[in-house]
């Protein structure tokens, strides 16, 4: 599992191939001992949990970095390696 970025202690990654569990387009997310789940391109929370923060500042990120994100779904779904995107400044 690729992680694609890493700001203020959250990691995320996309799994390359991974259509059958979540069939959506989505990203994995871990803070410390905190897992989620959530799609592209809303930031819907699919599975786990995230502390409130986090979960803010995740769903910013992914606002302004939808387009990159879903081009990354897009090469991870056809087995590509997804890109580096910029973290959260």
């Amino acid at each position: 599992m690729p992680t694609i970025s890493m700001f203020y202690g959250i990691l995320v990654a996309m799994y390359v191939l991974d259509i059958d569990r979540h069939h959506h387009p989505h990203i994995h997310v871990r803070y410390n001992e905190f897992k989620a789940v959530l799609q592209i391109p809303d930031g819907e929370l699919l599975d786990g949990e995230l502390p409130g923060r986090q979960m803010k500042l995740l769903q910013a990120w992914l606002e302004i970095h939808r387009d990159e994100l879903m081009a990354d779904w897009y090469l991870a779904s056809t087995g590509q390696t997804p890109f580096k995107i910029d973290p959260l400044r």
